[in-house]
């Protein structure tokens, strides 16, 4: 790479000419590379490489199918074959396989999934998978190194490297460069420990999935289209004390036990938390609850908007009581409401909602005639 620099009248400005070319040249060398992954470390190749092969055993490739394919990560928990993958392989209706490391595809069952976190845990038939070492993420802390091992489009390990951004109870937000059917790759520390479960990138929290459909033309084979969210430098995913408390319960009862109050909650203007509608006979409509109550404290912490609220419910279990400070024409109450279960319809629509293309009832195959002979 050659480049040239102009002299300028004094010494000083030709340092800065000097130092200008040469961030130019990288630019043009780098750049793309650079731009990808702003401030990640670099680390020694060698442990990356040996981390990647020591880690990639227990990572799979899921696919599902029911009347359109999906794909997505998974990372194999126990030796009875359980693993853990997003939410969006959510129904028993659909037809899930794993491609292991090896490069043999085995058929699993789905056994249940979580809308509050996009897990899902499935059961691969085959006992012969190496599960990956686990760790915690509640050493971590901004600018700690971690990596992310998955499964390439071509079916052969990937990793990408970065640091955490910022940490909190429900969620790690990562400096890393993710790129479509990540979701649900292990998040792993130097020493190749799993410390999270990738769910998404940082700018929406929006699965990174391949999602394929398929047409049949006559005389052409098979078609196919993709649609996909683009790949992020920015990544968010879940902490492994979840995925632990999450896959345990899938695995033992089929789903998550949830909370549930049986309201509509929505932020008003002035930065309340306001009760727009409740369900009859619902917890809520029990403990005598109103629309135009406005929620200040769940279980004496405060509310500041409704999704601090919905997460708050969505943490306490079934059939504990809650007690609520409510605000109502000028008065401040306090409430006992003793909490129902999610209704799995309910949880169900809220993952079908949040994703619709990906849940949409697949349109009926096609043929189509061939297009004209080319020219």
């Amino acid at each position: 790479m050659a480049f040239s620099i102009k002299e300028v009248a004094t010494p000083m400005f030709q340092k800065n000419a000097f130092v200008i070319v040469i961030v130019a040249a990288l630019s043009l060398a780098f750049g793309p590379h650079l731009a990808a992954e702003p401030g990640v470390p670099l680390q020694d190749e060698k442990k990356i490489e040996a981390l990647t092969k020591s880690v990639h055993p227990s990572v799979v490739k899921v696919e599902s199918r029911h009347g359109r394919r999906k794909v997505a990560t998974g990372v194999v928990m126990d030796d009875a074959g359980h693993i853990v993958t997003t939410a969006l392989i959510s129904s028993t209706e659909e037809k899930v396989s794993v491609l292991a490391s090896d490069g043999r595809w085995i058929q699993a069952d789905f056994l249940g999934m979580d809308p509050e976190t996009h897990i899902a845990v499935i059961r691969a038939k085959d006992k012969s998978l190496a599960p990956l070492s686990q760790g915690s993420a509640s050493r971590l802390g901004p600018g700690a190194w971690i990596a992310v091992v998955s499964v390439s489009p071509e079916n052969t390990p990937a990793v990408t490297q970065g640091i955490v951004s910022s940490v909190s109870e429900e969620r790690l937000r990562l400096n890393v460069w993710v790129v479509p059917g990540s979701s649900g790759s292990p998040v792993v520390d130097a020493e190749g420990r799993m410390v999270g479960l990738l769910r998404g990138v940082y700018r929406d929290e929006s699965p990174v999935v391949f999602e394929f459909r398929e047409r049949e033309v006559v005389g052409s084979g098979m078609v196919w289209s993709r649609a996909e969210s683009p790949a992020a430098g920015m990544a968010v995913a879940v902490p492994m004390e979840t995925v632990k408390a999450v896959f345990q319960e899938i695995r033992d009862t089929g789903k998550v036990q949830r909370g549930w109050l049986g309201v509509t909650i929505a932020d008003s203007e002035d930065n309340q938390v306001v009760i727009a509608g409740l369900e009859k006979g619902s917890p809520a409509d029990q403990a005598k609850l109103l629309e135009g109550d406005v929620v200040v404290k769940f279980n004496g912490r405060n509310m500041s908007d409704a999704a601090s609220l919905a997460a708050a419910v969505r943490r306490t279990k079934p059939g504990q009581e809650a007690a609520l400070q409510v605000l109502r024409k000028g008065k401040t109450l306090d409430v006992k409401v003793k909490m129902g279960a999610y209704p799995d319809k309910a949880a169900h629509r809220e993952i079908t909602l949040k994703f619709p293309e990906l849940f949409a009832e697949p349109a009926p195959r096609t043929i189509e005639p061939p297009g004209p002979p080319g020219r």
